[in-house]
């Protein structure tokens, strides 16, 4: 009877962690919350994600692409790599308490979390704690600045704005452009700001920004300021800010017949933004920063790295060769090896105050999925971009920018 009643209680979890955690696999649930971690075999990496919650859907490919990761690569140093969740449920509070019970649990390594304010609630517990954590989409620079125990692998919302204004620099050979961003909105500021500076500074012409207006977020009609832009003749303008605003804008753009390529940034490579494009949109009009690029057609020889290939591979044997991997995915594929990596390149009997030591080493470096990753002094990478166009229903690759130094 008493094993009866265990099986019945096990049976219970199980559908519980099914209804509540969908993302996480009973492997998981088990090791994180049943299982003893005999440390002799076993090496914990936390996860720490909104698994539940408003976010929780945004959240799911972070976190497939980390469950991907751990399939192709189970263990390290001779032993298994356990993936040990911890549901921040969309919610700051939560974070908080999440975050502290996954500290608790001493993982070596932490992933995560989507959602630039719930890694900043867990930022002071994965400090104190002294664990390494890797954000995966975090691009707010508050994540990583002034912790040196928080790293990241997608570029901050400012070095967007940089790696656009190289783009039209190197690739279109031009030295005029144009800004149009939303009034009051510090991360749209700090993108243009950095797209200006270059701008600025390559060209060695402060008139090198012929047009710069600013809209109210949430506007409906943008017929002034894009009568302005169409006096001005500038064909290459930055549109930081909401998507949904640049979606709008971008679709009365095309409505007035203006030959104006707007960019933007990552946000740009979503589903959500493709879908609110008219059918006026063409694949010109519209380019934005991306991490990781599906086409091999238009990315550079030295972006096709072996860790690249082998992502493709994993995920078409995973989810089949009809569909492509987000950016997402192939982030929180690459934050898992380089946790991998770090822990590979230590002692046997390291810590995760050395595992930090090796990731904050100026001479580290991993050849990812999403390209070279190097770490700068606040934990922010140096590594490969991708200027990306909606092309035929897919995003394709029109110039690969090369890490900034």
């Amino acid at each position: 009877m008493k094993r009866f009643k265990t099986t019945i209680l096990i049976a219970v979890f199980t559908a519980c962690m099914m209804v509540l955690c969908g993302c996480t696999t009973w492997d998981n649930f088990k090791a994180a919350f049943i299982d003893e971690q005999d440390p002799d075999t076993t090496i914990q990496i936390g996860v720490l994600e909104p698994v539940t919650g408003a976010d929780s859907k945004a959240a799911e490919d972070e976190i497939r692409g980390i469950q991907l990761a751990n399939k192709v690569h189970p263990n390290v140093n001779g032993k298994l790599i356990s993936l040990v969740f911890s549901d921040d449920k969309s919610d700051i509070d939560a974070a908080e308490t999440a975050a502290k019970t996954l500290v608790e649990k001493k993982p070596m390594v932490i992933l995560g979390s989507y959602g630039n304010v719930f890694s900043l609630a867990a930022s002071p517990y994965i400090k104190e704690a002294k664990i390494p954590a890797i954000a995966i989409t975090n691009t707010n620079p508050l994540v990583t600045v002034n912790n040196e125990y928080y790293y990241r692998v997608c570029y901050v919302a400012s070095n967007q704005g940089d790696l656009l204004a190289r783009y039209i620099l190197e690739s279109e050979n031009e030295n005029v452009a144009g800004v149009l961003l939303p009034r009051n909105d510090d991360v749209a500021l700090a993108e243009a700001t950095a797209f200006t500076d270059r701008m600025k500074a390559e060209t060695e012409n402060d008139d090198s920004i012929a047009y710069y207006e600013e809209y109210t977020t949430g506007q409906k009609d943008f017929t002034e300021v894009l009568t302005k832009l169409a006096e001005t003749k500038v064909d290459k303008v930055i549109l930081p800010g909401d998507y949904t605003d640049a979606a709008n804008i971008i679709n009365q753009a095309a409505e007035m017949k203006l030959n104006v390529m707007f960019l933007g940034d990552s946000d740009w490579g979503m589903e959500e933004f493709h879908k609110m494009l008219s059918n006026k949109v063409k694949a010109t009009n519209a380019a934005f920063v991306q991490f990781f690029s599906a086409d091999n057609s238009g990315i550079g020889e030295e972006a096709v790295t072996k860790e690249r290939e082998s992502f493709l591979k994993a995920y078409a044997e995973e989810y089949g060769r009809d569909s492509e991997p987000s950016e997402a995915m192939a982030l929180g594929y690459d934050a898992y090896f380089v946790a991998v990596d770090a822990i590979d390149k230590a002692a046997d009997d390291a810590t995760s105050e050395d595992i930090n030591k090796i990731l904050s080493d100026p001479q580290y470096s991993f050849e990812g999925a999403t390209g070279l990753i190097n770490f700068n002094q606040n934990g922010d990478p140096m590594k490969t971009a991708y200027i990306n166009v909606w092309q035929g229903g897919k995003t394709a690759t029109i110039y690969t920018v090369e890490a900034l130094k």
